[in-house]
């Protein structure tokens, strides 16, 4: 993947094994087992001019070309080679790199074939529970603005963490390392840069201290005090490599090392304990509170090549055991990149998930000690390249992404962006049903209210009983439901972070409510010492008006209740104005005044008996008003 391997620092090759290796594949094969895919494609390629390719020769060429992210070369190779190789991996890349160049159509026929191989991995059984994703994550809408940072050079440039008012990135533009490779650019060194007044930057400059190495040093994090570094480093600084038999390549690690600043300067760097010859460990990002380092490691018991894991940073300092962030966030695949935001939103980035082609940026939020369903975070944050290393400010809605995609100052450049929409969104998918005949209703009247009682939005259901409304993720709603003939109803619609929360909605025909002597409305509640009609009130009672309407014989006797609160004569008064207001809102909607009749009760018929005291629950209970069949025709429930 061009320039991410080389930000790595270690190889995340194929997943698969191509054995046809000959004397005349031998130069190629050497470059292509040290990381060096520039020299290996141009040998691979001399391979094809001769007429000496084949399978094997196509396989090594197609992967040449993916570690260095040419997708079109990679896309015709991986065609080559698979018209007689079987390997799910290769044809899960060459899925990849159909997308990546925007043949969506035909990386979705790859995508099948491959979940028809794999069947139980996760990367199939994501794309078959969702094959229509990629115009999902196309018509989500831009909520980011994104421009090309002015620090960017032509070599590799990612990351991006503020610190004591400088911006550290990692850079390739140090002319006076040795190139890589990889990708025949510099090794990779921590930069510092300083912004101006007008927001225009100053020079990068490279990190003062110890940090820097003739290896690569990457992404760096630091805790809430600001006294401690994390960042990443070649093992080679320890001396720890290991050889290959065959070719004679040293091949290092990614080791995770902590800085600890004296003065203005950053001095006493160790290397974590969780670091191994054997794997790597990398990506750092430090937890608002300082608690928790979360990191990206391919260390034995994952699930793919790269898996997301946290460790606790003890009082001490040292950071206990890794824990991996299990199935919902790793895959078969490569999950990298993660960050730790001040709301405990975890962001990064993975070519296993469904995305737009290459690395994607994703994130997922830990919901009563369970993780959230992982979200792809759309574009323009994501592209059909590579998008990774996502930082955010959650107070100022502004942040930092990497990507290679194309229009950039050259190779992987850091853009800056501001974030224009709320993120996290749930679609509340509200179907309404008979409740008696169990079919749904057409031309229902579904309206949302907000936590604080506002009406938001009200929308018609279409043939199949459905409204839908798209709310921001954790907001408490609430759904009211009216529909001619039937009772109308409201539904509390608990906050949640999955991406869709089906609500079923079942409305009683009208004629339910209506019993042997009474209308069984929910009692209309008054305000302490008031008589005017609520918005709850209303609801009920416009239930009222539609019975009296479809049952024009119909006379109701309204009575109204206090509470035992206050004098008897007052509340007797009280109680007569209720019974007025409750009758003039029914004939203020249309119903004749001759069918409808209200007496005042006082306090003399409580619901509750407050001899002993009463709550101010059991005291609202009391002050209602409640309707009594005087006349009716006959009805059928």
């Amino acid at each position: 993947m061009k320039n991410i391997n080389t930000l790595l620092f270690t190889a995340l090759l194929s997943g698969f094994c191509l054995t046809a290796q000959n004397k005349d594949t031998k130069k190629a094969d050497k470059h292509f087992d040290r990381y060096e895919f520039v020299e290996a494609v141009e040998d691979y390629n001399k391979l094809v001019e001769k007429g000496k390719a084949d399978s094997y020769v196509y396989g090594q060429l197609a992967e040449s070309y993916y570690n260095i992210f040419n997708t079109v070369e990679a896309e015709r190779y991986y065609a080559k080679a698979l018209e007689t190789s079987t390997d799910p991996e290769m044809v899960f890349k060459y899925s990849q790199m159909l997308k990546a160049n925007g043949k969506y159509e035909e990386s979705n026929a790859q995508m099948e074939k491959f979940a028809s191989m794999r069947p139980s991995d996760n990367r199939a059984t994501a794309f078959r529970a969702n094959p229509d994703y990629l115009p999902k994550i196309l018509e989500q809408g831009k909520k980011f603005n994104v421009q090309n940072a002015d620090y960017n050079s032509e070599q590799s440039d990612f990351g991006g963490t503020m610190h004591d008012g400088k911006l550290y990135i990692t850079s390739g533009r140090n002319d006076s390392r040795k190139t890589y490779g990889w990708n025949e650019q510099p090794f990779l060194d921590i930069y510092t840069v300083t912004k101006n007044t007008d927001g225009t930057s100053q020079a990068a400059t490279l990190a003062e201290g110890k940090l820097n190495t003739k290896y690569h040093e990457g992404l760096v994090s630091f805790t809430p005090d600001g006294k401690t570094m994390y960042f990443s480093r070649e093992s080679y600084f320890e001396k720890d490599y290991q050889k290959d038999s065959i070719s004679s390549a040293r091949f290092s690690q990614v080791y995770l090392f902590k800085a600890t600043k004296l003065g203005d300067e950053w001095d006493t760097i160790e290397s974590l304990a969780i670091n191994s010859e054997n794997y790597s460990v990398k990506n750092p990002s430090v937890s608002a509170d300082g608690k928790t380092l979360y990191f990206s490691s391919n260390m034995p018991g994952g699930y793919g090549n790269y898996d997301i894991y946290k460790a606790e940073i003890n009082a001490d300092g040292t950071v206990g055991e890794p824990v991996n962030l299990g199935q919902k966030v790793n895959t078969e695949a490569q999950e990298m990149f993660p960050f730790i935001s001040s709301n405990n939103t975890l962001y990064f980035s993975s070519n296993g998930h469904l995305g737009l082609g290459g690395l994607d940026v994703f994130y997922t939020k830990e919901v009563d000690g369970k993780l959230a369903t992982v979200r792809n975070v759309g574009i323009p944050i994501n592209s059909n390249a590579d998008d990774f290393a996502f930082r955010i400010d959650e107070e100022k809605n502004e942040g930092l992404v990497s990507s290679n995609r194309e229009g950039g100052q050259g190779s992987d450049d850091i853009y800056e962006f501001k974030k224009l929409q709320p993120l996290c969104d749930v679609l509340i998918v509200a179907t309404v049903l008979d409740d008696k005949t169990r079919q749904p209703i057409a031309g229902a009247n579904v309206a949302l209210f907000d936590a604080e009682g506002n009406k938001v939005l009200s929308k018609t259901t279409n043939q199949e009983g459905v409204a839908e409304f798209m709310v921001e993720c954790d907001e408490d709603t609430e759904l009211e439901v009216v529909m001619d003939g039937f009772d109308s109803k409201k539904v509390a619609v608990k906050g949640t972070n999955e991406e869709e929360n089906d609500v079923q909605i079942s409305l009683d025909p009208i004629e339910k409510l209506i019993l042997a002597e009474t209308i069984d409305l929910a009692p209309i509640y008054f305000d302490f010492d008031k008589s005017n009609i609520t918005a709850q009130a209303a609801f009920e009672l416009d239930k009222l008006v539609q019975i009296m309407n479809k049952y024009p014989e119909m006379k109701i006797k309204a009575t109204s209740h206090t509470d035992v609160r206050g004098p008897e004569s007052y509340n007797a008064n009280l109680s007569e104005r209720r019974a007025k207001t409750t009758v003039q809102y029914v004939i203020s909607k249309g119903i004749d005044a001759s069918r409808i009749t209200a007496e005042g009760k006082g306090e003399t018929e409580p619901k509750v008996d407050c001899a002993g005291g009463c709550t101010k629950e059991q005291h609202a209970e009391n002050r209602r008003s409640e309707f009594i069949i005087v006349t009716t025709e006959t009805v059928e429930n």
